[in-house]
């Protein structure tokens, strides 16, 4: 089997590559320092040569819906085109835990890639996950105001990103699912006290303020939109140990 992995030197990439390679499967990886550009579409033809499987792990520059959008809607595109011209047999894209329902921000955008595995030739997968223990970190970023750090009160299984890897892996490996595949972390925690364990450690102790107005992936959220169904693959890692792993 040849899987070719785009986005293969990201956060998740990066760790699918090694998966698939356990898995013994013959791994190409993707992206510009391999001379293959996703929004262009340029290499993409000789990267998918003789590619049994695509996983798409590309992210975009930025988590506002426009830009989130307009880069999926492209680099999506382009993939899925070479993917049917190249005959492969089952393209996976990583998507997240709420792209169906949530409707604005970074799910929007999301979804509009789903759309278009959806409304492919070539046999598709959806790996939806929870968001990554790294989100929360970037939360705070994002939410940091003079008077604190504003987050909302969500309730949240994150997930590792080794974790993430390994379900793509034994997705990509496995028939087309021609629907969603859920992932998420093993434990159900709050936002706002997860982001105080961060800054905690970080050594930048402060006031962590629940604001149910705070967007998160540029949307504002309810408390439980974020967790996934009954069914989802649930990881080992927990965020103490990612923490203390850093």
């Amino acid at each position: 089997m040849r899987v070719v992995v785009a986005g293969a030197t990201g956060l998740i990439g990066s760790r699918t590559v090694a998966r698939l390679r356990d898995h013994g499967v013959e791994v190409v990886p993707v992206s510009r320092g391999e001379g293959v550009d996703v929004s262009t579409g340029h290499g993409l033809d000789r990267a998918l040569r003789g590619a049994d499987v695509i996983v798409d792990v590309t992210d975009a520059p930025s988590r506002r819906q426009d830009a989130g959008t307009a880069f999926f809607t492209t680099a999506t595109g382009n993939l899925l085109q070479a993917a049917a011209a190249a005959d492969v047999e089952h393209y996976v894209a990583l998507s997240v835990v709420g792209a169906d329902r949530i409707g604005a921000g970074y799910f929007r955008a999301k979804a509009t890639q789903e759309d278009l595995a959806r409304h492919t030739t070539v046999p598709y997968s959806v790996v939806r996950a929870t968001p990554f223990h790294e989100s929360v970190e970037a939360a705070a970023a994002v939410g940091t105001r003079p008077d604190g750090v504003h987050v909302p009160p969500l309730l949240l299984r994150p997930v590792a990103a080794d974790d993430v890897a390994t379900v793509l892996a034994h997705v990509a490996v496995g028939l087309p699912q021609f629907g969603v595949v859920e992932t998420a972390g093993p434990e159900v925690l709050r936002l706002d006290d997860l982001t105080a364990e961060v800054l905690d450690f970080l050594g930048r102790p402060g006031p962590v303020i629940a604001d149910e107005r705070a967007p998160f992936f540029g949307a504002v959220l309810e408390e439980r939109a974020l967790l996934p169904g009954p069914d989802a693959r649930l990881g080992h890692h927990t965020f103490t140990q990612w923490l203390k792993s850093r």
